[in-house]
């Protein structure tokens, strides 16, 4: 006997229910997954975490155990926002570049994801709070570095990829200024004016580190993604010497130049652990450079740039756990 229609009619729909149900929430996850996608676009958190870390190692050579911890992470907090602003900023002036590449095409400004309107109230906000939490938790000197930072980052280092290969240079001392964040958030110069040197050598060999280390880091990205750096017209070192020959020396000068400034950093500790750290972290980035230098090709500088990001997490680490000035 053919049991009734309507006696399947509740299991239809319940499973109608449950099908939009799971749509939903598949459409809210996917929502949601773009969302924290376009905030790490947007932010670059990798980069925010070096400047941070940057940042306190830089008061930790200074101050050590003496900076308190509530004004260190106030000091943290306003660094990141206004990390965050230079790279929004950077993503407005460049968003016509961006669509050309397939490494950037996918940011959210370059998508119009995100409004140019929007993204400028945010990178403002950002960079306005940002100033301001720093200047209450530490004072206007700390302060007046960050916007030096975003002001060099945004305002010269970001319209000169496309008018120059120095732009590296540039960008360079923008990569190292945060160190400075730290030194006068910790009362550098009134140690250095008290006659404790110290602190100030290992923040400036530090500070130096920095500078050269961006050097066959960015270098081999450049190298990497040269064809894409070409087709967006952007005068980087391998666009305007396609045969690599000029961004090795780069490279490798700087390299080389690191290994006896990385050894400075144990000189205010006196400690035999940061000094082997920072020789064996130094040397294995120069080995790299070296490779990249004669070689010139994707992988080598693929290992150059993994090197590099080893390299400046070990002294960064070895700093902070050995490189206490005595």
């Amino acid at each position: 006997m053919t049991p009734p229609t309507h006696a399947f009619a509740p299991s239809h729909a319940g499973a109608s229910v449950s099908g939009v149900a799971n749509d939903a929430q598949r459409e809210s996850a996917g929502a949601l997954a773009t969302v924290i996608s376009d905030i790490s676009r947007l932010t670059r958190p990798r980069i925010a975490l070096m400047v941070l870390a940057t940042v306190v190692a830089s008061v930790w050579l200074t101050a050590g155990r003496g900076f308190d911890g509530t004004a260190l992470a106030a000091l943290l907090l306003g660094t990141l926002l206004v990390a965050a602003s230079s790279s929004i900023a950077n993503q407005i002036i460049e968003r016509a570049t961006d669509r050309l590449m397939p490494r950037t095409v996918q940011r959210p400004i370059a998508t119009g994801r995100l409004s140019i309107p929007a993204a400028s109230m945010l990178t403002t906000a950002l960079a306005v709070a940002g100033v301001l939490i720093i200047t209450f938790a530490s004072g206007w000197q700390p302060a007046a570095a960050a916007a030096a930072t975003w002001l060099l980052y945004v305002v010269v280092y970001t319209p000169m990829k496309m008018m120059s290969p120095l732009n590296t240079a540039v960008g360079a001392v923008a990569g190292a200024l945060p160190v400075a964040i730290g030194w006068l958030a910790a009362g550098g110069p009134a140690r250095l004016a008290a006659g404790d040197a110290s602190g100030a050598l290992a923040v400036a060999a530090l500070g130096t580190v920095l500078y050269l280390w961006q050097f066959p880091h960015f270098m081999a990205i450049a190298w990497l993604y040269r064809r894409q750096y070409a087709l967006a017209g952007m005068r980087m070192l391998t666009v305007d010497d396609p045969s690599g020959l000029r961004a090795a020396g780069q490279s490798l000068a700087a390299a080389l130049a690191m290994v006896p400034v990385s050894l400075v950093l144990a000189v205010p500790s006196g400690s035999i652990r940061l000094f082997f750290a920072a020789v064996i972290a130094s040397i294995a980035y120069a080995a790299a450079a070296v490779a990249f230098a004669v070689r010139r090709d994707d992988a080598s500088a693929r290992t150059l740039l993994l090197t590099s990001l080893g390299t400046l997490l070990a002294l960064l680490t070895a700093t902070v756990l050995f490189g206490l000035p005595t």
